[in-house]
Order: C-alpha cells, then structure tokens, then sequence
C-alpha cells in the first residue's frame, strides 16, 4: 500500500503490518524508529528531499519552523503520517 503527498513525490509504501506497527495507541515512537532501519523504507525515506518533507508537515501546523528544522525528525513524522494512513485506510494499493 501507498500514500501519496502533495510534496513528496514518490510517496511513501508500507504493508499493512508495518503500518501497524507504526501507528497504534500509547507511544509510537520506538517502533517508528524500528520501521526506519528496515532496508526498504530507510531507502525510501533517504530519497525524501528534506524540503519537500519541511513543506509537507507545515500544511499540518503543528511544528514550529524550529521543529521543522530537524530532517531525521520529520521523516518519522511523516513516516508515522504514513501508517496512520494505511491503518484509516488512505492509501493506494499497489
């Protein structure tokens, strides 16, 4: 499955499974962190420029330019947007 954004533009595909993993209740963000040295989502990730990630999350607004300057955060912020995604159910089959 993927999700498409307005930014990045190749998306970003998760299974079902890893999706969630990475979104569920309580605190995600070990598992985020597990998901991002997974091989196949690491290289997705690593082709996110990390201005289009930036311009991404500011149409959530929910960080500050400050936050917004650290890249390795915003690919588990987006990351996580990606399975919380998946697990609601938008998102594209492959």
């Amino acid at each position: 499955m993927y999700v498409l954004y307005n930014y990045i533009l190749n998306g970003i595909t998760l299974s079902i499974e890893e999706a969630e993993t990475g979104y569920h209740s309580g605190d995600c963000l070990e598992d985020i962190e597990g998901l991002k040295k997974l091989p196949h989502i690491r290289e997705q990730l690593d082709e996110i420029d990390p201005e289009s990630v930036r311009n991404e999350l500011k149409e959530f607004g929910a960080w500050t330019e400050e936050e917004l300057s650290d890249h390795e955060e915003n690919l588990s912020r987006i990351l996580w947007d990606a399975c919380a995604k998946i697990v609601d159910g938008d998102f594209f089959e492959d």
